[in-house]
Formats: C-alpha cells, structure tokens, sequence
C-alpha cells in the first residue's frame, strides 16, 4: 500500500484506530495517538497542571515533556522586576509546577531560554519521525525535521501530561510542490515562497490537512528557512507542515544536547532515509504546485497573510482581492480601514514607525545573518524605532560572537534579550495604537502587535532594509 510521510508517522504512532476503511458507511472517528515530545509554556500550561492536581494526577513521562518562558518575558532589562502582574504569576506559576512534577525548565535565568519553537530543534529535542504537540499553534515549526507537529489547546496539554496521547481525527493529506529557482537567494527567502503559497490558497485552503512541501526549492532550503515554511503552515489553515528528513537535516541534528549519540544516530539515519517519505506513486488529497521563477519580496497589506502582494505592486482594490467573493470582497474594505491605507496606493510608498525582527518565524541565527547584510554601514531612519530580538539566548550569544549585534546597534536598532516580544500583545513590547510595523513574525490581524497595531508581514532582510528607509523597497536593488 502507497502511503505517505504523514500516513508513515500517523500509523507508527496509533495506539486506538478508530479511523475506517474509505468504503465503511460511518464516518472516520478519533484515533489515539501517542506523542514523543512535549514542549510547554506559561501561558497554557497553568490551568492544565492545576486540573492534574486537583484530580490527584501524575505526568506520565516528564523526560518527554521540557518547558521554557517565552511569551510573557521582558526581551528589556531582565534584572529589573516584572511589572505586569498577570506575567509574573504565570512565570512563578511555570516554575513551581515543572519543580513539582519533575520537568526541565529553561526559564529567565538558563542560558538555554527562548522562544519553544527554537529551543526545540536547538537542542536536539525537535526528531524526525516523532509526534510533538505543545499548547501553541506554531508547533508546527518542527515539521521542518519531518515530525508530525501540532498545537493543542490546554485540556489537551492536561491529557498529554497525564497520558503522553492524544485523541485526534486523522487530517487530509495535501501536497505542495515548489519548483523553479529562486533568482536571488538573499533578497527572495522562505518567508516569500510561505507568504506567496497563503496568497495562492488562501488561509483556509489548507483546513482539516497536514501538508508536506517537496520539490528542488525546497530541498534546497537550510532547516532554518524549512523551519520558516512549517511554521506558518498554520497560517494557511492547515493542521501541520511537513518536510522530508535529508542530509540537511541530519547533519542540523548532530552533536545537540537530546539528540542521539553518534552511533545510535547513525543507525536512526539510515532508518529515516528508507522509511520517512512519501512514496512516489501516492495519491495525496489534494495538489498544488508553486513556481518561484518570478517571485519577489512579498509585502502583506491587510489583516491575514493572505493578502499579500509584490513589493513592487501597488495595494489592490477590495474587487481585485476578492474576485468575486462577497465575503473577501468585505473582510478587505475593513482591511483597508483597519490599516488606514488606500487601493492602488504602491506599496514602496507605504511608511512605517517600528520594525521588529523576532518571532518563532524569524529570529534564528540565519535570520539575523541575513539582515546584517543590508544593515552594516547603514542607519536606521530617524522615524523609525527598530528592534531585534534573537529567538533564543544561544541565538543572541552566537549572533555576538559574529559582531551582529555591534552592526545593529551602530545602525540604531535595539538589541533585546530573547522571547516572543512584539509578535503578539502578551508582553511590554507592544505597538500603540495607529503606529505600523514591518514585523518578520506570523500573524498580521487586528490588534495582534498590540490594540490598534498595524502589521505587515516581510521577510527579515526586507524589515532591515525597510528600517533604514522608512518605507518598504525592493531589496533586489540594494543585494
């Protein structure tokens, strides 16, 4: 039977099938499955730990399960006291339950803190062929490695703590191929080719599926930029993104601190190779195939990631967005309102106050790398307050032996301490309302940077280049 890398690590994994057979008259139900690894945080945790507590349970494997503070952190001055009280408590509250039920923490003090969707792959924890579930969308960021990874919302987390399964309907099956050649690797990065694919498909068009990448493009990619493509997979609507394990990625794994000893490894890789693909004659449910032949920097305008156009385009009309759809045809006139922009209005004339370069999508070592190319000598406009948060203390510590953070902070960036920061309104670094922002994270909508924030997704060379003009440009002109 053809099956495909989902189908192999789905069926690897099922304790109770409950799924039936394609001609059975009743519907498909939930299917236990059991899950490798566990990754937790402040924000959806507490009310989980205090439901095993007051049932009198216990984690079931706490080596399986390791936590770390990213969301609610200040990424400013961390020997200044936590002013938000809602923060601090649910910090103190992370640490007193992995303390009592046995979990690593890498909190505020550990050099190995940062933001989860980072720190997993970091330190070897992040394995092909396994299932990882953490209590935040972006879990999907590790099908980069050929895991099948997903959010789960809190009673989840309680019953994976308790358990280490889930109960879950089995997804679609949706493939994308990427073909072409990207013309300026530099200047055209994977949060282009992710941002071009939600435009085309929309951010429901991957509803109910798990979809897997494949093609030239993406074989090509470093697991960095594979880990941007998953990680906003979810912004397509799907459930997870997936990428085959290759040499890319074994190579990524060795030496990290969970990963295993080189000759186990060794034994692992030769199994990942023959087992965790697709096979070639499989039918998935549904097939689309991207060229990036043409692609440039992609710019969004709106309030989701798929309104989203060229750089060099001009804002589009609510008809033209929509074609032909009512409901697009409104969510865009509202759009346009929320952001306080015009139809046919180009988008290099679009000016900006702050710029963020962060976030689970975009705060890796290779993210700043390539933002310093466009940085270096050059200073951030006088209009703009621009920051850059690593995503992780290893990220920010590797970055300064390079002398990253020298080059940002003589340009005029702020140089902060690692967390999730101004990708979302839980933490002091928030927009005020009215002010706009390049931001290198995920998500756009209303509000997401702070109440009355207006956000456009870019790429993180495209944000750097954006701070030292004030407005958005083509960095093909300036690479």
């Amino acid at each position: 039977m053809q099956k495909t890398l989902f189908d192999r690590i789905w069926d690897s994994h099922i304790v109770i099938d409950n799924t039936q057979d394609e001609n059975a008259d009743d519907t498909n139900g939930p299917s236990l499955i059991y899950i490798d690894r566990h990754l937790i945080h402040e924000v959806t945790s507490p009310q989980a730990f205090a439901s095993l507590k007051q049932s009198g349970r216990k984690v079931r494997r706490p080596g399986l399960t390791i936590a770390t503070t990213d969301h609610n952190v200040s990424t400013d001055n961390r020997s200044l006291p936590i002013v938000d009280q809602v923060s601090k408590r649910q910090l103190e509250t992370l640490s007193r339950n992995c303390e009592e039920f046995g979990i690593t923490i890498y909190d505020m003090n550990s050099p190995d803190q940062g933001i989860v969707h980072v720190i997993g792959p970091e330190l070897g924890f992040t394995l092909p062929g396994t299932t990882i579930v953490c209590g935040d969308s972006h879990t999907s960021t590790h099908g980069a490695f050929g895991a099948l990874a997903f959010g789960i919302g809190t009673s989840e987390v309680e019953h994976v703590l308790a358990t280490q399964c889930i109960w879950m309907y089995k997804p679609r099956s949706f493939l994308i191929n990427v073909e072409g050649n990207l013309r300026k690797p530099h200047a055209i990065t994977a949060k282009d080719i992710i941002l071009s694919i939600i435009h085309k498909i929309g951010t429901d068009g991957g509803s109910g599926t798990v979809i897997e990448y494949k093609g030239k493009v993406i074989s090509a990619l470093s697991m960095e930029q594979r880990m941007t493509i998953c990680n906003m997979s979810i912004e397509g609507g799907a459930r997870a993104g997936l990428i085959a394990p290759d040499e890319t990625t074994f190579n990524y794994l060795r030496g990290r601190r969970y990963s295993p000893k080189e000759s186990e490894l060794d034994k692992l890789i030769e199994f990942w190779k023959n087992n965790l693909k697709s096979d070639s004659n499989v039918k998935f449910d549904r097939v689309e195939t991207i060229n990036v032949d043409k692609l440039a920097p992609q710019v969004t305008w709106g309030t989701n990631p798929s309104m989203v156009v060229d750089v060099t385009d001009s804002i589009p009309s609510p008809e033209e967005f929509a074609e032909g759809d009512e409901n697009k045809r409104k969510l865009a006139i509202r759009a346009l309102e929320y952001m306080n922009l015009e139809s046919g209005t180009p988008m290099t004339g679009v000016h900006v106050d702050r710029v963020f370069i962060g976030s689970c999508t975009n705060s890796r070592l290779e993210d700043l790398i390539e933002a310093s190319l466009v940085v270096k000598g050059r200073k951030v406009s006088t209009e703009v307050r621009a920051m850059i948060v690593p995503g992780s203390q290893k990220v920010k510590l590797e970055a300064e032996k390079l002398g990253l953070d020298r080059i940002f902070k003589d340009s005029g960036f702020e140089w902060r301490e690692s967390g999730c920061s101004m990708c979302l309104g839980m933490n002091s670094d928030i927009l005020s309302p009215g002010e706009r922002c390049a931001s290198t994270s995920n998500r756009n909508f209303e509000g997401r940077q702070g109440a009355g924030g207006r956000t456009h997704l870019v790429s993180p060379i495209m944000a750097a280049a954006c701070a030292i003009e004030g407005h958005f440009v083509d960095v093909r002109d300036w690479l």
